[in-house]
């Protein structure tokens, strides 16, 4: 099992996903193939074995597939009983209620694992 990271593109998140338990995922998600881009994602977090899981999501947009992916792949790392503990950094821009209630949603969903939540300045 290795370190994946992927550079982001106008369609796909940047992906920093660290054997000591740091995840980093940032940007858009509207990618082409969906199952494609998240599937091995989703086996690196089956397969992940580590104390502390701390995971940082920045996704400033998300087509309705991506929810589907992102939401399964915390699932699977909600259900991994290689990790001791989970903690999600969700963080949204200021003002975008839509991705703080799908923030909120998801930890609504999941079993054992906190969310945090990080408003941040918009953009220009």
């Amino acid at each position: 099992m290795n370190e994946i990271l992927i550079e982001a593109t106008n369609s796909t998140p940047a992906i920093d996903f660290d054997l000591n338990g740091r995840l980093f995922i940032k940007g858009r998600s509207l990618p082409n193939d969906v199952k494609a881009f998240y599937k091995p994602l989703i086996e690196w977090c089956i397969d992940l074995s580590a104390g502390s899981v701390v995971m940082d999501i920045y996704i400033d947009y998300f087509n309705s597939a991506s929810i589907k992916m992102l939401l399964e792949m915390l699932r699977r790392l909600d259900a991994n009983n290689k990790i001791e503990s989970l903690i999600v950094n969700w963080h949204y821009e200021e003002g975008d209620e839509s991705v703080l209630e799908t923030g909120q949603l998801f930890e609504e969903l999941l079993r054992r694992v906190p969310f945090r939540y990080h408003e941040y300045a918009e953009t220009t």
